[in-house]
């Protein structure tokens, strides 16, 4: 059985602080098998993890879009935010990349209302039923109905922004993911989702911070 987390964010996102060395660290010791690095709007330092640590990294990107978020996986070039979403979703599957819906129905966290989503409900591949930091916000309940009505398989992931708390929230699932097999793979999965803590839920505020007292000194 192989951990996977598909929503990770790297020190190229605004709120993330994610580096080569803690991913480098996560898969050494096994803590996940597999990691999708999902910046806002980049997938630079995921090019450049894939290429230090090979397959078991995941190119992907949280792409901000007119109706909300949504991340396309198993990419290989950037899609720019402002986009309407399914203008997004076909600029990734044109990269046979797989469309994945991130933290579905939230407000705070910018994700895509039921309507928009039911207008594009074809495209989807994965919805994410287990967010690793949903606690003021949770709507995985309402993720999984709406993901088991259109047949759709649900994940668990972290959405990490930083180390503390990392690994803790992931599917376990039966084989090494590719964009043909995973979605498969996530039917039968085992969806394991724990606290990260407080410092898990507040690196994205954090982070902001630092970012802008660092490069204001």
């Amino acid at each position: 059985m192989y951990k996977v987390d598909l929503h990770t964010h790297s020190v190229a996102s605004p709120d993330g602080s994610l580096s080569l060395q803690h991913y480098t660290q996560m898969l050494a010791t096994k803590r996940l098998d597999y990691i999708a690095i999902t910046d806002h709007n980049t997938i630079t330092f995921a090019l450049e993890v894939r290429k230090a640590l090979g397959n078991v990294i995941i190119v992907g990107e949280e792409i901000t879009t007119t109706e909300g978020d949504i991340i396309g996986l198993f990419l290989h070039e950037p899609i720019p935010a402002g986009l309407a979403l399914a203008e997004a979703i076909t600029r990734i599957k044109a990269q046979h990349g797989l469309v994945y819906v991130p933290h579905p129905f939230e407000t705070v966290r910018k994700g895509v209302r039921a309507t928009a989503l039911d207008s594009v409900v074809g495209q989807i591949d994965i919805v994410e039923v287990r967010n690793g930091r949903a606690v003021f916000q949770n709507y995985s309940q309402a993720a999984s109905n709406w993901a088991a009505s259109h047949s759709l398989p649900g994940a668990a992931s972290s959405d990490s922004h930083g180390w503390h708390g990392w690994g803790k929230t992931y599917s376990l699932i039966d084989r090494p993911p590719t964009a043909d097999t995973l979605p498969a793979s996530l039917q039968a999965a085992r969806l394991i989702r724990r606290a990260p803590g407080p410092l898990g839920l507040l690196y994205p505020k954090y982070n902001r911070l630092r970012k802008v007292f660092t490069h204001g000194a």
